[in-house]
């Protein structure tokens, strides 16, 4: 199985070609990162491409497309699962999601319990709790930092890295920052392999987007001496 993964629900725009041989052999064929939040339209769609040659193959050879659905700023996320619609329509190949914090975790390899955590503006974090790096207890919430009671556990990602001051953490070690496309590939072929579900390709949102529809007009008394 040839997949294209690619995540841009952090300022990173991470994507990355994979194979699954006939015995569950991971082959990472290409993968490149760049950590730009303004840019995500720009930077995705060539890196795609630029890929794609180094993989040696043509896109119409994938037969599956995985997408971080996040959970992640609005404008980013929206940029990647538009293209992997796009993408896997254009080509008649299976769409499928991945929990942006799960590829993170995945990226890890730990063995132990930990947190993963990513910024989620506002003075908040997106995070969730992992028993290793396959296994994630419970749902992804949204928090702000000094409220949570991660119990002592090791934290990884780039909210940690923000808010090491309000978490206690110091100089602890919290790589990866960001998720990797090459451990998503992996982990979404490891699951397709093993029959598990995937989720939908549709955004992880976790609350209201910072921009809104305007509201009807407010009404104007006219006082009339």
């Amino acid at each position: 199985m040839l997949l294209l993964a690619f995540d841009t629900a952090t300022p990173a725009v991470t994507a990355a070609i994979g194979e699954s041989g006939p015995d569950g052999a991971f082959t990472l064929r290409a993968s490149a990162a760049s950590v730009d939040a303004r840019r995500h339209g720009e930077l995705l769609s060539p890196t795609v491409a630029r890929l794609a040659e180094e993989a040696g193959t043509a896109l119409a050879d994938l037969d599956h497309v995985a997408v971080g659905i996040g959970p992640g700023p609005y404008t980013g996320l929206r940029v990647g699962l538009a293209t992997a619609h796009a993408l896997a329509e254009a080509l008649g190949v299976p769409c499928h999601g991945i929990a942006t914090l799960d590829a993170l975790a995945f990226a890890t390899g730990r063995t132990e319990p930990f947190v993963a955590m990513t910024d989620a503006r506002r003075k908040e974090v997106f995070w969730a709790r992992y028993d290793d790096h396959l296994t994630r207890v419970g749902e992804v919430r949204v928090d702000r930092p000094a409220e949570l009671d991660t119990g002592g556990l090791p934290l990884v990602g780039d909210g940690a890295r923000m808010y090491a001051d309000v978490l206690g953490t110091g100089s602890d070690p919290v790589d990866p920052l960001h998720p990797d496309a090459a451990a998503m590939a992996e982990l979404a072929l490891l699951r397709l392999r093993r029959g598990g579900e995937l989720p939908e390709p549709n955004p992880l949102y976790l609350r209201r987007p910072d921009a809104v529809e305007p509201g009807a007009p407010k009404k104007v008394r006219q006082w009339v001496k």
